[in-house]
């Protein structure tokens, strides 16, 4: 768990944008370390990156414990994820999960992240919203791993949509009250 913590909350989205001269991340946007905040930088090869890397740490942290300590793939899943969130690093002021979700399931159940994969790009290109898409993706991650039988998975999967809905409480706010920035729009559109 230990393993799977450290790798998780490695911030990347404020070391890229940091590296990159973009500055702090935490003071740009909504403050977020995740890729959909490093896009409001401008700067669409860091948020890239970012989103690539958080999704790639998730699938690292499992197969290195898959590889170490075969059986505990699911608690390193389930530590990465909480390391992304709540990483020690930043005080515990982290992302929102959605990327790290993704690559951890790539590498538990490839099967399921590609549905995770498609809702998530299918209703982000339909509603233009960063945070409907996440939150669409994860709630139905835990159908996508039951779809397969994988109901082990579907219980983890369950537990983390849960954590990353808990995440999203303030995007969930300012969709209700109609102020939530659509990715690629003005924060005042």
């Amino acid at each position: 768990m230990l393993l799977g913590y450290i790798l998780g909350s490695i911030p990347f989205g404020v070391l890229l944008t940091r590296l990159g001269g973009a500055g702090d991340l935490r003071s740009i946007g909504s403050g977020n370390i995740g890729a959909t905040n490093v896009l409001r930088t401008g700067r669409k090869e860091l948020a890239a990156l970012t989103l690539l890397l958080d999704g790639a740490k998730g699938a690292v942290a499992v197969i290195i414990v898959r590889e170490l300590f075969p059986g505990h793939e699911q608690m390193a899943a389930l530590a990465a994820l909480v390391g992304h969130l709540y990483p020690i690093w930043l005080r515990f002021k982290g992302g929102k999960g959605v990327a790290t979700f993704f690559g951890l399931m790539a590498a538990l159940h490839w099967e399921s992240s590609i549905f995770f994969a498609a809702l998530w790009l299918g209703t982000l290109s339909l509603t233009r919203f960063s945070s409907v898409a996440g939150m669409s993706a994860a709630l139905m991650a835990p159908v996508a791993a039951a779809a397969f039988l994988r109901f082990d998975l579907a219980l983890l999967y369950l537990g983390m949509a849960l954590l990353v809905i808990w995440k999203h409480r303030a995007n969930v706010e300012r969709l209700m009250a109609g102020t939530e920035p659509r990715v690629g729009g003005t924060k005042d559109a």
